[in-house]
């Protein structure tokens, strides 16, 4: 069994801002595991511009954004990069299990950082009635599809929620020629950015409904239609005010839920209405030595704002690690 002075679990914003800061405040033996085939996490499909206003003070796309963050791990010899690299186990010793392409191996480390980011709520998660036909998908999910694979899911779509991945997807789908039919957000405002609402939504003439929730999906082999209704300030249906709109794809913005299931194995305490750690101080676990960053420990709109606390996370580990050679 190896051990590290420091590993990070995430090769995604977080996990590679807190890499770099632990190195700079004097971490010279860290190990960066990362499940995908590559670095850089969800920015590697976020084409759009918006990153690094407020971190670079320019305007950068997703993958343009981790590419400096990736020559910087590149850069540093202290950093050992582990791709393809899959968690399925940690204790509270902070011994984890990692599978591998033909390989098992079991890692120590004196500190640990999880940046392991959030996964997408699910159609049953939103309690949406109605028949299970293809052409349901998360937004980012779609995302994916498109601006990594080249595949088109659908012509004629609905988003339902209005977070910024389903406003950005709206646009990305109006982009290939897709017609959007609508955004439909349950509550009385948008949940995403504002300049995201503008530019995706209003700069495309795309129709928000808010106080709008989708009470069916009908279709047999395929999304046909959704049955849109307005609600009350009870989130109940005011009846009589139903109707449809036909489509053949059905997006689902509807929020983000922190990937912390291995901290959670750990003894870690958790809230249970945000699977997030249960802390007084950002980055920091019940468990000494145990520190979550990025969108695994809150969820953030901007990924300047990950970078700067996940940098804060390395600064953690390393006082942690010369507290307790």
């Amino acid at each position: 069994m190896r051990e590290y002075e420091l590993v990070i679990v995430g090769g995604g914003p977080a996990g590679m801002a807190a890499a770099l800061s632990a190195r700079e405040h004097g971490i010279n033996d860290i190990l960066l595991l990362e499940r995908d085939r590559c670095l850089g996490g969800i920015l590697n499909q976020c084409i759009h511009p918006g990153f690094g206003i407020t971190y670079y003070k320019e305007i950068l796309t997703g993958p343009e954004y981790a590419e400096r963050f990736i020559k910087g791990i590149h850069a540093a010899p202290e950093i050992d990069v582990r791709l393809q690299a899959f968690v399925v186990d940690l204790n509270k010793e902070k011994i984890m299990t990692v599978l591998r392409p033909g390989s098992m191996e079991r890692i120590k480390a004196k500190a640990l950082i999880m940046a392991t980011g959030c996964r997408e709520r699910t159609r049953e998660m939103a309690h949406i009635a109605g028949t299970r036909p293809s052409g349901i998908y998360p937004a980012g999910l779609a995302q994916k599809m498109i601006n990594m694979e080249g595949w088109l899911p659908g012509n004629e779509v609905v988003v339902v929620g209005s977070g910024d991945i389903g406003l950005i997807m709206a646009r990305r789908f109006s982009l290939e020629g897709a017609m959007v039919k609508g955004v439909v957000e349950i509550k009385p405002t948008c949940s995403g950015l504002i300049r995201n609402v503008v530019q995706c939504l209003e700069d495309f003439n795309i129709p928000l409904y808010l106080g709008h929730k989708i009470a069916r999906i009908c279709g047999h082999d395929r999304v046909e239609r959704v049955t849109v209704v307005r609600v009350n300030d009870d989130l109940n249906e005011i009846p009589g005010s139903a109707f449809d709109i036909t489509c053949d794809t059905v997006l689902l913005s509807a929020g983000l839920i922190p990937e912390n299931e291995l901290i959670e194995m750990a003894g870690v305490k958790i809230d249970k209405n945000t699977n997030t750690p249960i802390s007084d101080e950002v980055n920091t676990t019940s468990i000494p030595g145990l520190f979550v960053c990025g969108n695994a420990f809150k969820v953030y709109d901007v990924v300047d704002w990950v970078t700067k606390d996940s940098e804060e996370a390395g600064i953690q580990a390393a006082l942690y690690i010369k507290r307790n050679p």
